[in-house]
Protein backbone atom coordinates (compact mmCIF):
# COMPACT_ATOMS: atom_id res chain seq x y z
CA UNK A 1 0.00 0.00 0.00
CA UNK A 2 1.82 3.25 -1.14
CA UNK A 3 0.54 6.57 -0.48
CA UNK A 4 1.29 10.32 0.27
CA UNK A 5 -0.02 12.43 3.19
CA UNK A 6 -1.20 15.74 2.88
CA UNK A 7 -1.34 17.41 6.05
CA UNK A 8 -3.45 21.05 7.31
CA UNK A 9 -2.14 22.52 10.67
CA UNK A 10 -3.66 24.84 12.42
CA UNK A 11 -0.96 26.52 14.97
CA UNK A 12 -1.44 28.45 17.52
CA UNK A 13 2.02 30.58 18.57
CA UNK A 14 3.03 31.15 21.80
CA UNK A 15 6.16 33.32 21.56
CA UNK A 16 8.52 33.12 23.97
CA UNK A 17 10.17 36.33 24.02
CA UNK A 18 9.78 40.71 23.28
CA UNK A 19 10.34 41.12 19.94
CA UNK A 20 14.05 40.59 19.35
CA UNK A 21 16.41 39.44 16.27
CA UNK A 22 16.43 35.95 17.73
CA UNK A 23 13.61 34.33 19.96
CA UNK A 24 11.90 31.04 20.54
CA UNK A 25 8.02 30.03 19.82
CA UNK A 26 6.32 26.91 20.53
CA UNK A 27 2.85 25.92 19.63
CA UNK A 28 0.44 23.28 18.76
CA UNK A 29 -1.36 22.20 15.75
CA UNK A 30 -4.49 20.43 14.71
CA UNK A 31 -3.55 18.25 12.21
CA UNK A 32 -6.10 17.76 9.61
CA UNK A 33 -4.72 15.09 6.87
CA UNK A 34 -5.58 12.52 3.92
CA UNK A 35 -3.26 10.06 1.60
CA UNK A 36 -3.45 9.02 -1.83
CA UNK A 37 -3.73 5.01 -1.43
CA UNK A 38 -2.68 2.03 -4.30
CA UNK A 39 -5.03 -0.75 -2.97
CA UNK A 40 -5.06 -3.99 -5.34
CA UNK A 41 -3.51 -1.75 -8.48
CA UNK A 42 -5.70 1.07 -8.04
CA UNK A 43 -5.21 4.56 -6.97
CA UNK A 44 -8.01 5.41 -3.87
CA UNK A 45 -8.54 8.33 -1.82
CA UNK A 46 -8.60 8.29 2.27
CA UNK A 47 -11.17 9.39 4.61
CA UNK A 48 -10.03 12.85 6.10
CA UNK A 49 -8.31 12.28 9.74
CA UNK A 50 -8.13 15.06 12.51
CA UNK A 51 -5.46 15.01 15.12
CA UNK A 52 -5.70 17.55 17.38
CA UNK A 53 -3.21 15.86 19.64
CA UNK A 54 -0.10 15.06 20.14
CA UNK A 55 1.48 18.10 18.06
CA UNK A 56 3.73 20.29 19.40
CA UNK A 57 6.64 21.99 18.46
CA UNK A 58 9.82 24.48 19.61
CA UNK A 59 11.10 26.81 16.97
CA UNK A 60 14.25 29.04 16.97
CA UNK A 61 13.67 32.45 14.94
CA UNK A 62 15.98 34.77 13.70
CA UNK A 63 14.88 37.60 12.28
CA UNK A 64 16.96 39.56 9.95
CA UNK A 65 15.11 42.47 9.01
CA UNK A 66 11.22 43.65 10.02
CA UNK A 67 9.74 42.07 6.56
CA UNK A 68 12.62 38.50 6.06
CA UNK A 69 14.01 36.08 8.73
CA UNK A 70 14.89 32.31 8.46
CA UNK A 71 14.01 29.67 11.80
CA UNK A 72 14.71 25.98 12.54
CA UNK A 73 13.36 23.79 14.90
CA UNK A 74 12.28 20.18 16.42
CA UNK A 75 8.85 18.69 16.81
CA UNK A 76 6.57 15.85 17.29
CA UNK A 77 3.80 14.93 15.23
CA UNK A 78 0.67 12.74 15.19
CA UNK A 79 0.66 12.05 11.23
CA UNK A 80 -1.59 9.10 9.92
CA UNK A 81 -4.58 8.29 7.64
CA UNK A 82 -7.65 6.49 7.47
CA UNK A 83 -8.48 3.67 4.79
CA UNK A 84 -11.76 2.44 4.06
CA UNK A 85 -11.62 -1.06 1.75
CA UNK A 86 -12.98 -0.34 -0.93
CA UNK A 87 -16.39 -3.08 -1.62
CA UNK A 88 -16.12 -4.15 1.99
CA UNK A 89 -17.12 -3.37 5.65
CA UNK A 90 -13.47 -3.16 6.48
CA UNK A 91 -11.43 0.68 7.58
CA UNK A 92 -8.20 0.63 8.78
CA UNK A 93 -6.62 3.40 10.58
CA UNK A 94 -2.96 4.46 10.66
CA UNK A 95 -0.88 6.06 12.62
CA UNK A 96 2.65 7.49 13.19
CA UNK A 97 4.25 9.67 16.30
CA UNK A 98 7.05 11.82 14.80
CA UNK A 99 10.29 13.27 15.27
CA UNK A 100 10.59 16.10 13.19
CA UNK A 101 13.47 19.14 11.98
CA UNK A 102 11.65 21.84 10.27
CA UNK A 103 13.81 24.61 8.87
CA UNK A 104 12.27 27.90 6.68
CA UNK A 105 11.88 31.41 6.02
CA UNK A 106 9.91 34.28 6.65
CA UNK A 107 8.45 36.68 4.55
CA UNK A 108 6.00 39.76 5.79
CA UNK A 109 5.51 41.93 8.29
CA UNK A 110 6.84 39.67 11.15
CA UNK A 111 5.55 41.16 13.69
CA UNK A 112 1.91 40.96 12.24
CA UNK A 113 0.86 38.52 9.54
CA UNK A 114 3.79 37.15 7.41
CA UNK A 115 3.97 34.19 5.17
CA UNK A 116 6.25 31.23 5.23
CA UNK A 117 7.78 28.29 3.90
CA UNK A 118 10.11 25.41 4.58
CA UNK A 119 11.14 21.74 4.13
CA UNK A 120 10.73 19.03 6.66
CA UNK A 121 12.60 16.02 7.53
CA UNK A 122 10.55 13.29 10.07
CA UNK A 123 11.61 10.01 11.76
CA UNK A 124 8.67 8.07 12.66
CA UNK A 125 9.31 6.20 16.02
CA UNK A 126 5.65 4.88 17.09
CA UNK A 127 3.72 3.13 14.45
CA UNK A 128 -0.45 1.97 15.53
CA UNK A 129 -2.88 0.36 13.30
CA UNK A 130 -6.28 0.15 14.10
CA UNK A 131 -8.50 -2.85 12.07
CA UNK A 132 -12.74 -2.45 12.09
CA UNK A 133 -15.12 -4.38 11.10
CA UNK A 134 -18.84 -2.98 10.69
CA UNK A 135 -17.52 -0.17 13.07
CA UNK A 136 -16.67 -2.58 15.98
CA UNK A 137 -12.78 -2.68 16.69
CA UNK A 138 -11.48 -5.86 15.84
CA UNK A 139 -7.58 -5.42 15.99
CA UNK A 140 -5.03 -3.15 17.15
CA UNK A 141 -1.14 -3.19 16.29
CA UNK A 142 1.28 -1.11 18.10
CA UNK A 143 5.10 -1.13 17.57
CA UNK A 144 8.31 1.17 18.73
CA UNK A 145 9.94 2.30 15.71
CA UNK A 146 8.84 -0.61 13.10
CA UNK A 147 10.39 -1.72 9.61
CA UNK A 148 6.24 -1.26 8.57
CA UNK A 149 6.94 2.30 7.77
CA UNK A 150 10.12 4.20 6.46
CA UNK A 151 12.18 5.55 8.53
CA UNK A 152 12.17 8.94 7.36
CA UNK A 153 9.66 11.76 5.90
CA UNK A 154 10.36 14.71 4.69
CA UNK A 155 8.45 17.15 2.26
CA UNK A 156 8.12 20.83 1.92
CA UNK A 157 5.50 22.73 3.78
CA UNK A 158 4.06 26.79 3.40
CA UNK A 159 1.67 28.96 5.86
CA UNK A 160 0.75 32.04 6.58
CA UNK A 161 0.77 33.63 10.27
CA UNK A 162 -1.72 35.94 11.23
CA UNK A 163 -1.35 38.44 13.63
CA UNK A 164 -2.08 37.10 17.29
CA UNK A 165 -0.17 33.73 16.37
CA UNK A 166 -3.01 31.88 14.90
CA UNK A 167 -1.39 29.77 11.77
CA UNK A 168 -2.64 28.00 8.84
CA UNK A 169 0.05 25.36 6.94
CA UNK A 170 0.03 23.40 4.58
CA UNK A 171 2.21 20.40 3.93
CA UNK A 172 2.70 17.84 1.85
CA UNK A 173 4.62 14.40 2.32
CA UNK A 174 6.83 13.41 -0.82
CA UNK A 175 7.79 10.05 1.04
CA UNK A 176 5.53 7.19 1.17
CA UNK A 177 4.11 6.82 4.34
CA UNK A 178 4.72 2.82 4.13
CA UNK A 179 7.91 0.51 3.43
CA UNK A 180 7.45 -1.17 0.68
CA UNK A 181 10.39 -3.56 1.19
CA UNK A 182 8.63 -4.90 4.67
CA UNK A 183 7.05 -8.09 4.52
CA UNK A 184 5.42 -10.35 7.61
CA UNK A 185 7.27 -13.81 8.09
Amino acid sequence: MKNLILSIALLFSITASAQTKSYFSSSGEMIFSFAKVKYNGKEESSNLRWSPVFNAQLLHNYDLTQHFGVFYGLNIKNVGFIFDIPNSDTMMKFRTYNLGLPVGIKLGNLNGTFLYGGYEIEFPFHYKEKLFVDDDKKDVNSFWFSNRVNTMMQGPFVGINFKGGLNLKFKYYNTAFFNNNYSET
